[in-house]
């Protein structure tokens, strides 16, 4: 006899539909950005605020999503892994972060307008690292700070909006404890590369609003979703694969989704 008659009910997962699904990093980013724009915190400072949007690959994708149009990705970058090495732009042609003032982008770097920051105004950064307990953190090659170094003071202590979307394929065991055992002047060695020796430091984020793939999917179709794999081949590296249940019709709104995401192009190399 079936356990669920001896109880005298039904399953409960009968009622739940679930689909499973692979996503590439350059998918994940796309998805990761579609979650970050749909935030009620970014639509309204939208609205009438301040948003800043830092450089870096995954928030290049937030910016497309944002302004509604496309630019040249690869430009908007700072430190990043490429060819096996930790690098930074050094003399490559950049661009700088977006500044956004009620709804329009203002030609002035973030560094003006962040005292001007209220609570409601919001600043996002990708990371370089997450772990299981939501925490993000970012590397360091600047021994000011860097980018990050320049704005946690004053997002911290005005309680303002920091928002870190961030590819699970970059999940780590612990975010603090990495960041114990970093810094620019206590790592003894690196493999020297663009700009820099290797030596980094590693800034935590415990405070910030994380968008991951899962709470992206979460957010945007009300499913619950589960982190099943990981990895790949053949231009699949860094893939996750994804558990995804909920009503059926939620389900079905999360597959159009990943649908119209599918077959994202690679970032490809930035120079």
């Amino acid at each position: 006899m079936a356990s669920c008659a001896v109880f005298g009910g039904s399953d409960p997962r009968a009622e739940v539909s679930s689909a499973v699904f692979a996503l590439t990093p350059a998918e994940s980013k796309r998805l990761i950005a579609k979650g970050v724009a749909n935030l009620p915190e970014v639509k309204a400072a939208l609205q009438k605020g301040r948003v800043v949007i830092a450089t870096g690959s995954t928030t290049g994708y937030v910016a497309e999503e944002i302004l509604g149009r496309q630019f040249e990705r690869k430009k908007f970058l700072s430190g990043h892994i490429f060819d096996g090495l930790l690098c930074a732009m050094g003399d490559h042609p950049a661009l700088y972060p977006f500044v956004i003032i009620d709804g329009q982008v203002i030609d002035v770097p973030p560094e003006d307008i962040l005292p001007d920051f209220e609570a409601t105004d919001v600043f996002i950064k990708s990371a370089n690292a997450v772990d299981i307990n939501g925490h993000a953190g970012v590397l360091m090659a600047n021994e000011l700070g860097g980018t990050i170094g320049m704005a946690l003071g004053i997002l911290t202590s005005r309680g303002a909006n920091l928002i870190v979307p961030v590819g699970m394929e970059k999940m780590i065991p612990s975010v603090t404890e990495a960041s114990r055992r970093l810094g620019t002047r206590r790592v003894k060695y690196g493999l020297e590369s663009a700009a820099l020796e290797g030596k980094i430091g590693l800034m935590p984020l415990v405070t910030a609003t994380v968008i991951t793939e899962v709470t992206a999917l979460h957010r945007l179709c009300d499913v619950e979703v589960f982190h099943i794999a990981s990895g790949g081949i053949g231009g699949s590296e860094g893939s996750v694969v994804l558990l995804i249940e909920g009503k059926e019709e939620n389900v079905q709104s999360a597959l159009s989704l990943i649908k119209e995401i599918k077959g994202e192009p690679p970032f490809g190399r930035p120079y």
